[in-house]
């Protein structure tokens, strides 16, 4: 199983000029090769890449940098070319590869040797060939049996240094039960982030005090004068700002994506267009600060590694259908209370949809699906609902007790 690990780099002076200057290298090749590319025909990626020897010869800085991170540049180009195709072939409406300005080149990868992760005098360091010893910021420790595959160094726009670890880990997860017994089903939203089918609800994560200082450092931003010292002290201010926001957000998702991931042995969810939901009209800005794609990834990737069974389901009409008796009854946005009016089943909407992702998973799953309803269906005399109460009091033939 392969993971990222991110550290942060300490860095002198002179080692942050060195990478910055590797860096601006690594550019200038990828730009000499998208020139070539534009204006030469029938190109391709392994016999550009047989031409960075005879480059050397006249270009002499190359000569400081490693050979195989140069060839991982012009694969990254092609690679680059390639998705461009991929984007168009499906129809979708895309221009050229752009020439990389220095603050659009902000990584370059070291590939399969040429780097070693070791203990200096009780500092962690990463040896990277050409470049030497870079000091590591190593506060986590790497999984048991885990292999270094890949080390990619990336610059952020708030000026820091990080050394991302593509690490390779034995794929054994931990047993669970062939058949899951802890089943459940996942609503996302976004006032309430989260309603699964055992009542839990959880809040989304309250950024506004970051949204609120963002705000002010951008207009700050916009009255400076473009480039100079001020306006360069502001933008990484801005810089500094999204990643405050991005670093909470997403300890806010791998904790709750881990904890779904250990405790259950199925975990059921809707398959989103995430992309396809923030382009729609309306509250795009908040479909998109959910980050429900990022969510589901994370969650994806850690079921696989605690050999959770992880079932994405067709969303369509899970908000809908009624989880007692699958009669379907519109309604619109605003009303946040399932109300059926066929069997008088009563429930919060989205605890309604969160059962309903859960059946379709075990159903997709192959595991079956009991012949009981979650709820008694029979209306008492002169009733037209079923109280919530009493639907969880009745239960469900899958509903667990939570540890």
């Amino acid at each position: 199983m392969n993971y990222n690990y991110r550290y942060r780099l300490e860095l002198s002076d002179t080692l942050r000029e060195t990478l910055d200057r590797h860096r601006d290298l690594y550019r200038q090749v990828y730009n000499h090769f998208l020139y070539r590319l534009n204006h030469n025909d029938g190109t391709a990626k392994y016999d550009e890449i047989n031409q960075l020897p005879s480059i050397k010869e006249w270009w002499d800085e190359l000569t400081a940098l490693y050979s195989r991170t140069l060839q991982n540049v012009v694969e990254r180009l092609y690679d680059n070319l390639s998705r461009l195709k991929d984007q168009k072939d499906n129809g979708r409406a895309v221009g050229l590869l752009k020439w990389k300005a220095l603050n659009e080149y902000r990584s370059f990868t070291y590939r399969q040797s040429s780097f070693e992760l070791k203990s200096t005098s009780g500092q962690t360091v990463l040896r990277l060939s050409k470049i030497g010893e870079i000091p590591v910021h190593f506060h986590r420790d790497l999984p048991d049996g885990a292999t270094i595959k890949q080390v990619t160094v990336k610059k952020e726009p708030t000026g820091e240094w990080f050394a991302v670890l593509g690490i390779e880990t034995p794929d054994d997860p931990p047993e669970k039960p062939e058949v899951p017994e802890k089943c459940v089903g996942i609503d996302v939203g976004i006032l309430k982030y989260a309603h699964d089918t055992d009542g839990c609800a959880i809040e989304s994560i309250d950024l506004s005090d970051e949204r609120d200082r963002l705000e002010r450092e951008q207009r700050k931003l916009s009255r400076k004068e473009h480039s100079s010292n001020n306006w360069e002290k502001h933008r990484r201010r801005v810089a500094e700002c999204h990643a405050d926001l991005k670093r909470k957000r997403r300890d806010f998702l791998h904790k709750l994506s881990n904890y779904y991931a250990r405790e259950y042995d199925l975990v059921a969810v809707e398959d989103l267009d995430a992309k396809g939901l923030v382009e729609l009209d309306g509250n795009s800005r908040n479909r998109a600060g959910a980050a429900w794609g990022t969510f589901l990834r994370m969650l994806e990737y850690k079921c696989k590694r605690e050999g959770t069974h992880f079932v994405a389901v067709d969303p369509a009409g899970t908000t809908k259908e009624c989880a007692a008796c699958g009669i379907s009854t519109d309604k619109p946005l605003w009303i946040r209370e399932h109300s059926c009016p066929s069997c008088g089943f009563t429930a919060d909407r989205d605890w309604n949809a969160a059962w309903n992702i859960l059946s379709r998973g075990i159903k997709q799953l192959g595991a079956g699906r009991s012949e009981s309803t979650p709820v008694e269906t029979a209306l008492p005399t002169g009733t037209h609902s079923v109280p919530a109460k009493r639907v969880v009091e009745a239960g469900s033939p899958a509903l667990k007790e939570r540890a």
